[in-house]
């Protein structure tokens, strides 16, 4: 069977930039979505055009500099909306205008107070406006996660026919369970005339940490477009983090899905967003967290120092970390102490070894981590014969 290819959408610059404090100015926007065309994603999507002046700004900046993936602009289903994107997006190279509309009875009721029939007329409306300015347009179903089924293939169903290229099944509200959201992407794949010309795309959000669970779920029963974010950044609790469903599809090479983005890239790219929108990622974050390849435990790093593969799933250099990081705490166990002494110089026999552990959990028990500095002072007061070894 032959590898098929999962399109990455990202949103940094659109879904991610709305968290409170992590607004981005255009020179910002512009050095963020070069670095997203040589990390390799599908689709760029770089604002929401008729929001600000500035974010018209920015769009249309980032149309005229990226060279390899799609630009995309969101809209309402809203004429105005759409003609102020495709303006913004005219110096693309491949635009894409995303418009839509909420489609679950929650919305229809209490957002719009209107009703499941005026909806798909204005979602048809929409989609057939923007394909007088673009040929790539994507429809979003907004609260799809949440809209009855048989409705939802109704309405993509009608947008196909209107000349939608994409179909964007949003979980706006982080509302669903994996196997809930795989099952409305294969709800659609089997009920939606005319699917094979459109292409199904995950979007969801983090609420109850499973945007990453079901952006995996939906490719699995035939979605082939994730939309994420760098980090997860995102409104309320993040969205699908583009580097944990990247290396989910590359660490499970048997669902014969994979991505064309650069993962030596990814811990990088972190650092960057982070710093440019001032949003620490968290230590323990899959991936590119600080943590993500440390080793305190004793049990643990005895068994990477002996084969990193017994804790760990993926090599640090695949995502642009340079090694795993062995972190000397009153967890750690002779093995830990006797591979950093080591490196710093130290061939301790076994004798010696026991001498400077003891000296060595007197410094754990006081400190949160045993530093190089603190190994030569160790080694001193361990009161024993040693010769440096230089290597």
């Amino acid at each position: 069977m032959s590898t098929e290819k999962v399109q990455i959408f990202d949103t940094t610059l659109r879904d991610g930039e709305q968290v409170p404090g992590c607004k981005l100015d255009t020179e910002q926007k512009l050095l963020i979505a070069a670095r997203l065309d040589e990390l390799g994603v599908d689709v760029i999507e770089a604002g929401f055009p008729i929001s600000s002046p500035g974010d018209f700004t920015s769009v249309s900046e980032i149309a005229r500099i990226v060279n390899n993936a799609t630009v995309c602009g969101l809209t309402r289903a809203v004429e105005k909306d759409i003609e102020v994107a495709a303006e913004a997006l005219k110096h693309a190279k491949r635009p894409r205008i995303h418009t839509g509309i909420g489609t679950s009875d929650s919305h229809i009721r209490y957002k719009f107070n209107s009703t499941r029939e005026k909806v798909l007329e204005r979602a048809v409306a929409a989609v057939r406006y923007a394909k007088r300015f673009v040929e790539d347009v994507e429809f979003y179903a907004e609260d799809a996660g949440r809209t009855d089924n048989a409705y939802l293939a109704e309405v993509c169903e009608a947008v196909i026919k209107a000349g939608a290229t994409v179909l964007n099944i949003p979980d706006t509200t982080g509302y669903c369970l994996p196997e809930e959201y795989g099952a409305k992407m294969k709800y659609l794949r089997d009920h939606v005339g005319g699917i094979e010309k459109a292409i199904l795309s995950c979007h969801c959000h983090n609420d109850l940490g499973l945007a990453t669970a079901n952006s995996i779920s939906g490719v699995i029963h035939g979605a082939r477009q994730i939309e994420c974010t760098i980090n997860g950044i995102g409104e309320r609790a993040g969205n699908t983090s583009l580097e944990e469903v990247v290396m989910v599809l590359k660490q499970h090479p048997y669902l014969d899905l994979d991505t064309s983005i650069n993962t030596r890239l990814l811990y990088s790219t972190s650092q960057m967003v982070s710093q440019k929108m001032g949003m620490p990622v968290q230590p323990n974050k899959a991936i590119v967290g600080s943590n993500a390849f440390a080793h305190s435990s004793g049990i643990h790093q005895d068994g990477v120092i002996k084969k990193r593969e017994t804790y760990e799933i993926i090599n640090p250099e695949d995502v642009g970390v340079n090694e795993s990081s062995i972190v000397l705490t009153a967890r750690s166990g002779r093995a830990a102490l006797a591979y950093r002494a080591k490196k710093l110089g130290y061939e301790l026999t076994k004798v010696q070894l026991d001498a400077v552990y003891g000296e060595f959990l007197k410094f754990a028990d006081r400190k949160k981590e045993v530093v190089n500095e603190d190994i030569h002072q160790i080694v001193e007061l361990s009161a024993i014969e040693i010769e440096k070894v230089t290597s």
